[in-house]
């Protein structure tokens, strides 16, 4: 059986502190994921903390996959680390926690149940507490974060999106909504309710809608309807 996954790099890691930092973080992360056998891989780019990437640091993320690739010759080999007890270790260690989440959430009585309870967003909250209590008293350390920090003032060039790029998008929207067939879009959209209220697999219908010219605000307000809003419980 295959197993076929895309790993993305993480956001988490980056710190607006010496960004350029990003840079060996994302890479080391990237090996691992070549190295763990993924079909397709999404490197983050340095200044993420801050905005949305440049056009200079996307291409650094991009170039740091090429590079992997093309000449650290971590490619050259189907399974690098097969055979290996430390990875079959953390494997079999990761399939245990894994299990036995799933196990406390089918007591719960699903993920749905288990997400009113609060049960997830607890869970995240106390690894960030545990997180943060970690860098606190350096027992992990993050450079330029916790240890060897640098008081220098930051000096990166972030995005900037023009200011009328707002009323240009209002715009285009205009012109799709009276150019669009707006019978075809009442008939998908209330197509896609029926949908949602039989409780059917409702992708058919959202593409239906998508191709009509349907927005997403229109899609997202049927969806509201049938299904009301997400209200965190507070168990913070």
């Amino acid at each position: 059986m295959k197993c076929r996954f895309h790993v993305q790099t993480a956001g988490c890691s980056l710190t607006a502190q010496q960004p350029e930092n990003n840079i060996v973080r994302t890479t080391l992360e990237a090996l691992g994921a070549v190295l763990g056998g993924c079909q397709s891989l999404h490197t983050n780019s340095m200044d993420e903390t801050f905005a949305l990437p440049t056009e200079k640091s996307v291409t650094i993320a991009l170039r740091t996959q090429q590079i992997l690739a093309h000449e650290s010759g971590v490619t050259n080999t189907i399974d690098p680390l097969g055979g290996s007890y430390f990875v079959e270790k953390l494997t079999s260690e990761m399939e245990v926690a894994a299990l036995d989440y799933i196990h406390k959430i089918d007591a719960m009585g699903g993920m749905i149940a288990a997400i009113r309870n609060g049960y997830p967003q607890m869970e995240i909250a106390n690894a960030s507490h545990y997180y943060q209590n970690q860098l606190e008293q350096k027992e992990k350390i993050i450079v330029g974060v916790n240890e060897f920090v640098m008081k220098e003032d930051i000096n990166l060039d972030t995005l900037k999106i023009a200011a009328d790029v707002e009323k240009r998008q209002i715009a285009n929207l205009a012109k799709v909504r009276e150019s669009r067939k707006n019978d075809q879009v009442k008939e998908s959209l209330q197509a896609l309710r029926k949908d949602c209220e039989a409780k059917n697999n409702i992708m058919p219908a959202l593409m239906n809608c998508a191709r009509a010219y349907a927005t997403v605000g229109e899609i997202s307000a049927v969806l509201r309807e049938v299904y009301g809003e997400y209200h965190d419980p507070g168990i913070y």
